[in-house]
């Protein structure tokens, strides 16, 4: 087969090699045309896999003339396969050898079907809005894109900072809190869960503004166009603050504001048959869980 496919995993242990064995078996054994992260790759090698056929693709540079790219771990490693295809817009499908799961929603056990489905065109590509962020510097060496959310956190373990906010040039709020997330449609699932931000349908066109303990009751998450232009200036007593933009943080100086935006170019996920968001919701967050159900 023919099949021009990336693919990049996170790494395992000793215990994983027999799944990640079989795993491998099943995608080389129908397919000719297989790039792998320079990473992934080095990590394959050391657990005995042989790989002398196939190409190395730098996460810099990303994959290059594949159909498909597939991510091997959980959403973490998801997260990272995204940010090696950048505005190619390579498809991505997630194999689930993590834990809970949200992007990466495929188990080992399920690849031979998947393939199956993959080769005789049976899925469907979802759109997902990426996040990006943008400053005076270059942040994150030209990787200014996330598919989740965009943070801004307090460097230290003591006081709160205090982040002014603009809403499409209009002020909106000064937050007096440990920071504040912008998550995309998809990233409702991740950090922003976590600080009481909505659940939100994946494919929606919005942006969840939601606070990190605000130190004002009447304060609560807020959602907006994700053609919206947030932006944003930090005052702290460390005078610095931590920007991450899904996987990937630093600390800056609290001189430097931030805008935050809908990125230019779109996260494409590979949708396999019976792969569900709100079945996922049901399974992996117990969802309407009701014994009257």
């Amino acid at each position: 087969m023919n099949f021009p496919l990336a693919i990049h995993g996170k790494e395992f242990s000793a215990d994983m090699k027999p799944v990640m064995e079989k795993l491998w078996a099943d995608i080389s054994g129908k397919n000719e045309k297989i790039q792998i992260s320079e990473s992934f790759f080095v990590h394959l090698k050391e657990h005995g896999f042989k790989l002398d056929e196939y190409r190395t693709y730098s996460t810099d540079q990303g994959p290059d003339n594949v159909q498909m790219a597939w991510s091997i771990g959980g959403d973490g490693t998801f997260l990272e396969t995204l940010s090696h295809v950048g505005a190619k817009e390579i498809p991505i499908l997630g194999i689930n050898t993590g834990r809970l799961g949200f992007l990466a929603t495929l188990s080992p056990e399920e690849v031979p079907q998947a393939l199956q489905y993959v080769l005789s065109n049976e899925y469907t590509i979802e759109d997902r809005c990426l996040v990006a962020v943008d400053a005076e510097i270059d942040l994150f060496h030209g990787k200014d894109f996330g598919l989740n959310e965009v943070g801004i956190m307090k460097t230290d373990s003591s006081s709160m900072i205090q982040i002014k906010t603009f809403l499409n040039g209009n002020f909106l709020n000064t937050y007096w809190a440990d920071g504040i997330i912008v998550s995309t449609a998809t990233g409702s699932t991740g950090y922003s869960l976590s600080v009481g931000g909505p659940l939100v349908i994946p494919t929606s066109d919005s942006f969840v503004i939601a606070p990190m303990s605000p130190h004002n009751l009447n304060v609560r998450p807020l959602i907006v166009s994700s053609d919206s232009v947030l932006k944003f200036e930090v005052s702290s007593r460390s005078h610095n603050f931590l920007i991450s933009i899904d996987s990937r943080s630093r600390v800056i100086d609290s001189k430097i504001s931030i805008e935050v935006k809908k990125a230019a170019f779109s996260g494409k996920i590979v949708k396999i048959p019976g792969d569900d968001f709100l079945q996922t919701l049901r399974n992996k967050l117990n969802w309407g869980l009701d014994v009257r159900n």
